[in-house]
């Protein structure tokens, strides 16, 4: 079974951390000088894609 999971893109992320202000789960931060997500926190609900102004962050399916 398959479920979703939300990913940074690295290469993209300019850390402009709006992402980390609008996550009700407090699961973004930055851990040397990268967005992180914690998975445990995390519940995927994608509400930091629809703020992150460079497009770095995305949902995908994982098993």
């Amino acid at each position: 079974m398959s479920t979703m999971k939300v990913i940074i893109d690295s290469e993209k992320c300019r850390l402009s951390g709006e992402c980390i202000k609008v996550c009700p789960q407090k699961a973004i931060f930055v851990k040397n000088g990268k967005a992180v997500i914690d998975y445990k926190k995390c519940d995927s609900d994608g509400m930091c894609i629809s703020v992150c102004p460079e497009g770095a962050i995305k949902i995908i399916e994982s098993d």
